[in-house]
């Protein structure tokens, strides 16, 4: 996918081909744990099913896919500087592709909006993006539930106080968002499983963070 749509945009198949095999060889990294082959194959598919009825052009709906699979390429746990150089990968591969400035400029900004999950209210590309990598909060329990924990792998340098401040703090945040998703078929989709996840979770920190006090 991120081979076809690097070369809708005007870009040399076999740089967009040696990309996509630095791209599956990163999100294949041992530490991973969510952030994962797995996690962007649904980003992927997810951001299409949005773009088809968002009625994005063709042009919009290939950045989309090159920012979709580029996201996460860069993942250490590291918030911010993670999202910043996965978006310099993006914009390294697709100035080496040939592809023009203002495109590589437009998917280096569909990468960063996910640095703080937020982009202007009339950009349905980017929110396209932004919904599709929010997905998995409006999994089923189970599937919320194995998400967490993985998360909670990838962050297993923190002393478990630590993480669950920081991961309150951003759960907090996201269910103060009203709605939580750019789109209306975001919305439809997965805005009401994603408050009751969200909630569930955020009961069973603040319970684990008054038992330990």
């Amino acid at each position: 996918m991120w081979t076809g749509a690097v070369c809708v945009l005007g870009g040399d198949q076999d740089v967009a081909a040696a990309a996509a095999a630095d791209l599956s060889a990163r999100y294949a990294e041992s530490h991973r744990r969510y952030h994962d082959n797995a996690h962007v194959r649904a980003v992927l598919r997810d951001a299409g099913a949005l773009a088809e009825e968002l009625r994005l052009s063709a042009v919009e709906r290939a950045v989309l896919a090159v920012a979709a699979g580029a996201h996460d390429v860069v993942y250490e746990a590291r918030p911010g500087d993670d999202e910043r150089r996965s978006a310099c990968w993006a914009r390294d591969w697709l100035t080496r592709a040939g592809v023009e400035e203002a495109l590589v400029a437009r998917a280096e900004e569909l990468v960063l909006a996910t640095m703080t999950h937020s982009a202007p209210p009339d950009d349905r590309t980017a929110w396209a993006l932004l919904d599709a990598d929010l997905a998995i909060l409006g999994a089923g329990p189970a599937a919320y539930d194995r998400y967490r924990a993985a998360v909670r792998e990838e962050y297993g340098s923190l002393e478990e106080p630590v993480w669950r401040a920081g991961r309150a703090a951003v759960m907090a945040g996201l269910l103060a968002r009203d709605p939580l998703y750019g789109t209306a078929a975001g919305r439809r989709r997965w805005e009401a499983a994603a408050k009751a996840n969200i909630t569930r979770e955020l009961n069973s920190l603040r319970d684990a963070t008054a038992e330990f006090d």
